[in-house]
C-alpha cells in the first residue's frame, strides 16, 4: 500500500531568520518535528528579503534553487556563483562560509539539506508525468500535480514514503528523492 502524506502550503508556519533577512517555511523533515540541528533531511522554502551570510550547518549537504525572483549570487568559501535561472539546483556544503547577494530584490528559494553520511538527495524539476517511489517529496511550483486521487496546487507538496505512484504534473514541480 502506497503511503502519501499531503503537505498543504496553507498549513506551513513562517519562522523568521536570526539575521532578519527573511523567513523559512519547513515543508518536511526527518525525523518529523526535528530541529535545525538534529535532522537527517530537511526541505523548506525561504522568502529572502535581503542578502547576507548563511547560517552554518556543519556535516550537512545543501541544494538551493531559486523558484521566484531574479536570483542571487552566492559566495561559497570565496567563490562566487550566480544563480539567476529558476529551477536550476545548486549544491554546496553547509560547512562552507556562504554569503548571498540578491540580484534584483526579494526572492523565494527552495532548500534541501541532508545529513552527510546518513542520506543523499537528488533534486529534479519536472513539467510532465513521472513515477515516484519510497522517500520522495513532490512540491508544485506552477500549475498542479495529481498523485493517485490527490490534487496538489501551487506550493502544496506530497511525501511518498512507501510504494510507487504515478505523478501527473501540469506545470512545474520539484521532485526530491531521498536515499
Amino acid at each position: 500500500m502506497t503511503d502519501i502524506q499531503v503537505l498543504r502550503a496553507a498549513d506551513r508556519v513562517a519562522s523568521p531568520w536570526k539575521n532578519g533577512g527573511g523567513v523559512t517555511r519547513e515543508v518536511a523533515s526527518s525525523p518529523s518535528g526535528g530541529g535545525t540541528s538534529d535532522f537527517d533531511w530537511r526541505i523548506s522554502l525561504a522568502d529572502v528579503a535581503s542578502g547576507g551570510p548563511f547560517s552554518s550547518f556543519p556535516g550537512v549537504d545543501r541544494v538551493i534553487t531559486v523558484v521566484e525572483g531574479e536570483g542571487m549570487a552566492l559566495t561559497v568559501d570565496g567563490v562566487e556563483t550566480v544563480i539567476a535561472e529558476r529551477y536550476r539546483p545548486f549544491a554546496f556544503s553547509g560547512d562552507a562560509t556562504t554569503d548571498c547577494r540578491l540580484l534584483g530584490g526579494a526572492l523565494v528559494d527552495f532548500n534541501v539539506m541532508t545529513r552527510r553520511g546518513v542520506v543523499d538527495a537528488r533534486v529534479d524539476f519536472v513539467a510532465e508525468s513521472t513515477t515516484v517511489s519510497d522517500t520522495t517529496l513532490v512540491i508544485v511550483f506552477e500549475g498542479q500535480a495529481t498523485l493517485n486521487d490527490v490534487v496538489l496546487g501551487p506550493l502544496d507538496a506530497a511525501l511518498v514514503t512507501d510504494g510507487t505512484v504515478a505523478c501527473d504534473v501540469q506545470g512545474c514541480a520539484g521532485v526530491v528523492t531521498i536515499s
